[in-house]
This record gives structure tokens, sequence and C-alpha cells, in this order.
């Protein structure tokens, strides 16, 4: 599902559940040694995914570790991003000749947990989700938002190397054409010479899951 929501030049992967046989490098394992079982897997086969999108950029296999905030320290030259959620995993990687940043997320499609849209949404973006769920029924909207939400940090924070909270960032959902905007609130990191003023990303809702994605071309 995911390769219909990324551009040409970004090579990805996903998985449903924890297939058998994805192995970790020593220094991967290491991180690992009091993980929970859970951790355990969602670790394994998205290292497991963005290794065999790392091939299909002729990208030999290399320990992918957490760096700053957990985001994942890829090869030199390449930007890429994981996400997993119950039953489903992906990576998305790309040279950064092409590409300059990814970021990719997956929820389950469900509702969010009471009080957690009002901790990560902003008022404007409440009104349009009211809005979204007259016109456009059977979405869970609430879920869309927070997923774009993450999917804008982890295309920010290899930019900014530095910490976006829900409240910086307002999305505007396109139910038409599966596209969000965000907009950045805060001071935005310099890139080609100009500020990056926001995201354009793409979201999609299917077989239980919500996914959103973006990919700043270079």
């Amino acid at each position: 599902m995911i390769e219909t929501m990324l551009p040409a030049g970004v090579a990805c992967a996903e998985v449903f559940g924890d297939p058998p046989g994805a192995v970790l490098f020593p220094e991967e394992q290491a991180l690992l040694a009091r993980a929970v079982h859970k951790r355990h897997r969602e670790f394994t086969t998205g290292r497991s995914c963005a290794r065999s999108a790392l091939a299909a950029l002729g990208v030999a296999p290399a320990p992918i570790l957490p760096g700053d905030r957990g985001a994942p320290q890829w090869p030199p030259g390449i930007v890429g991003s994981i996400t997993h959620c119950a039953g489903y995993r992906a990576a998305a990687v790309a040279h950064a000749r092409d590409v300059l940043t990814i970021g990719l997320d997956a929820e389950p499609d469900e509702a969010l947990p009471d009080g957690v849209l009002d901790a990560i949404s902003l008022p404007g973006e409440r009104a349009l989700l009211r809005d979204l769920a007259v016109a456009a029924p059977g979405t869970c909207w609430d879920r869309v938002l927070f997923s774009a939400k993450e999917s804008v940090y982890k295309a920010w924070f290899p930019l900014a190397r530095r910490w976006l909270g829900f409240e910086d960032a307002d999305i505007t959902v396109n139910p038409a054409d599966g596209t969000f905007e965000a907009l950045l609130l805060v001071a935005a990191p310099t890139v080609g010479g100009s500020p990056l003023a926001g995201f354009t990303g793409r979201w999609l809702a299917c077989d239980g899951l919500v996914l959103t994605a973006i990919a700043v071309p270079a």
C-alpha cells in the first residue's frame, strides 16, 4: 500500500505481521536486551523492512541504530523513515541527492482514545474534523490527523534536529484527493537557502490501517 503514496526514487517495503527469519546485527540486538517481546518484534521487523528497501537502492545491509530522539541513523547519503503499528511494519528510503527527507506513519483505523484529540490538535483542526465527519463519515479523521502530525515530525526532525510539538504544525486534510498540508508554526529550518514553511503529504485509510507519508524532493 505504501508505495502508492510515495514518489519515484523512494524505495519502500512493508509487511503485515512479523514473518519469521528476520535477524538483527549484534549492535541492534544489544539495544533490545531488556525490551519486551512486542518491542523486539516491531523493531526487528521494521529493521528488516528498512534493509529490504535499502537493497532496492543498491545499499548493502548495515546496522540501523537509533540516534537523537530515536530517529534511525541511516547509511551516508540516505534518508528514510520506519513505522509500525499492530499488524503492520514499513520503511521507506531514498538517496539524499533525490529526496530531502521522508516521514512515514501507520496507525490503526480507529478513533483516538478519549482525551487524545484535545491534547494533539489545534482548535481550527478540531473544527475541520467536525466538518469532515459530516461530509465524509466512515473515516476516523482524528486518527488521520494524528498520523499526519507523526509524519510531519519524522520529516522535520532530520532537518531541524529539534523537537516539534503537536501544537507546532497546523494540518489541513483534503478528503477529495488523499493529501494533507502542514503549516509549521515555529521557526523553520533553512533548506536550500529558504525557510521550510511546511510539508505536503498523502494519507490513506485502507484494510484497517491509516497511513500517512511525506517525501520532500531535494
